[in-house]
């Protein structure tokens, strides 16, 4: 296959997580998530993740040694990187771009459901942590993470379920690398 670099984002509850973990076991990538790179983060800083998110609000060098990080890891190839600002901050480096999506109330729903807490308390967690990735996405890097024309594919993974995104997701990709390989020997 050669070597390959992924990015998956999505809005919270849209499957990102999901669908990023199925491109790496189906192609044999790395998996690597932001969310992982941030409970990192958060150890080596001997902060729990919560401490961490309110100082990621107070501290721009936060979210930026995550994207470094994430940044790194692109640059090492093989991998799917998942995160609400993969598509965003790997634009240059990542082959293939992809965005997730699903109406507020399907989101809040997933959430509640794997969290065990209410729709109610799903919809708040989301529109509060929209609000902050959305205001640290253009305070620190000038993005608007609604505007979707960075993706190579954007899926809206309701209605369908689960199986036919994965089968969407592949589709695209495997038409990907069949486009590609006949370059993938070709050395610069």
């Amino acid at each position: 296959m050669g070597n390959i670099t992924i990015a998956v984002s999505g809005t919270p509850g849209s499957g990102k997580t999901t669908y990023a973990r199925f491109l790496a076991e189906r192609y044999g990538l790395r998996f690597v998530s932001n969310g992982m790179l941030f409970r990192e983060l958060a150890q080596e800083m001997g902060v729990d993740l919560l401490e961490l998110h309110r100082l990621a609000e107070q501290r721009e060098d936060i979210d930026r040694e995550i994207d470094e990080r994430a940044l790194q890891e692109a640059k090492r190839g093989n991998v799917v990187i998942e995160g609400h600002l993969a598509v965003w901050i790997l634009r240059d480096i990542a082959d293939i771009k992809i965005i997730v999506d699903a109406p507020l109330r399907i989101r809040a729903e997933r959430i509640a459901q794997r969290e065990s807490i209410s729709i109610e308390e799903a919809l708040s967690q989301i529109q509060l942590r929209e609000k902050s990735n959305a205001e640290r996405a253009m305070r620190y890097y000038k993005v608007d993470i609604r505007d979707y024309s960075v993706a190579d594919l954007m899926v809206k993974t309701y209605p369908l379920d689960v199986n036919s995104v994965k089968h969407v997701i592949a589709s695209f990709v495997d038409a990907y690398l069949h486009v590609r390989k006949p370059f993938k020997d070709v050395k610069a």
